[in-house]
């Protein structure tokens, strides 16, 4: 296939600037901290030099959808790009997810809603640590692999994620109590198109996370909700981690995935 098939987006550092202002002008109407909301910018299925052109442009955080892609792309671009995982992740590839990307470079794996995943992930961390004993002397918090636990707002079958506030209450006091290599540090959610109450519900979550974990302040831990198309929608409802994808970097080509 000849390149002019694909769709090319060379300003990618331009619609990267959009979307920081209207994150900008969307916090202040809210009476939200400028600082206060994170930008993800979703480069799946994107070429590296894309990423690249982001990086110059300021952009450190970057969201992968498939293990072997995002371990493809840590090699290639800087050692202080931050990578979220945000797709579903097998538990037979956590342990080569930490040991390629690397707890100094794996920011979050925004989407644990089992034990069984969790346990594969703080067994890989432990691995990593034991064979990068450098990074184990330092604050324990840096140590550590931060997660989120993935909550299915919108009751879609189709979606993934935990269903009842009690169903993740148990989980996230059962990895807090089992695995000292994971830190939990928010929620994530998809929510249904159009249906911006799934973003309320996950406010809810937070607020029982919050009295299970025993934390005074609930807004220590992060909302990961909102996408290109209801970022602002999102904001607006309390998230300070957003994932944006095609608005920064145009239209997805999944021609080469399987």
């Amino acid at each position: 296939m000849s390149s002019s098939s694909n769709p090319v987006v060379p300003f990618v550092a331009e619609n990267l600037n959009g979307v920081r202002e209207r994150i900008s002008s969307c916090a202040q109407s809210n009476n939200r901290a400028e600082g206060s909301i994170r930008l993800v910018a979703v480069s799946k299925t994107k070429p590296v030099d894309l990423l690249v052109e982001a990086y110059e442009a300021g952009q450190r955080h970057f969201g992968e959808n498939y293990a072997q892609e995002l371990m493809s792309k840590c090699s290639e671009m800087p050692n202080d790009v931050r990578w979220h995982f945000i797709g579903p992740l097998q538990s037979n590839k956590a342990a080569s997810l930490v040991k390629t990307v690397g707890l100094d470079k794996l920011a979050c794996v925004e989407t644990v809603h089992t034990m069984k995943l969790a346990n594969k992930l703080d067994r890989a961390c432990a691995s990593w640590l034991e064979e990068n004993p450098e990074f184990a002397a330092e604050d324990d918090n840096n140590v550590k692999l931060g997660i989120y636990l993935q909550v299915n707002t919108s009751g879609e079958e189709s979606k993934s994620g935990l269903k009842s506030v009690e169903e993740m209450c148990s989980l996230a006091q059962e990895i807090v109590d089992n695995c000292p290599h994971l830190r939990v540090d928010g929620l994530m959610t998809i929510g249904a198109p159009n249906d911006y109450t799934c973003f309320d519900t996950l406010v809810d979550y937070r607020s029982a996370l919050a009295k299970q974990l025993g934390l005074v302040d609930e807004n220590v831990i992060d909302l990961s909700m909102g996408m290109s198309g209801d970022f602002e929608e999102a904001i607006a409802r309390g998230a300070t981690s957003i994932r944006v994808g095609s608005t920064i970097f145009g239209a997805r080509d999944y021609s080469n995935k399987k």
